[in-house]
């Protein structure tokens, strides 16, 4: 006699195939969103060093004009 544990359930195979598409797109926008904020990081951390080493940083930014109406 078979083991009816053994047999596939194809309303739970639905349920996890469900689950592991949500999961996995939850995943993939976490990721890209790590990846921007690495990006982010990076790139205003070489900003400061070129701002150091330029000397940069010890001239004052210029102020803009306002512009009259």
């Amino acid at each position: 006699m078979a083991n009816p544990w053994n047999k596939r359930n194809p309303l739970l195979s639905m349920w996890l195939s469900g689950a592991n598409a949500m999961w996995g797109a939850a995943r993939s926008r976490a990721a890209a969103e790590a990846h921007r904020q690495s990006a982010a990081i990076v790139a205003e951390s070489t900003r400061q060093i070129i701002r150091f080493w330029t000397g940069a940083t010890s001239v004052p930014p210029r102020r803009r004009k306002r512009k009259s109406r």
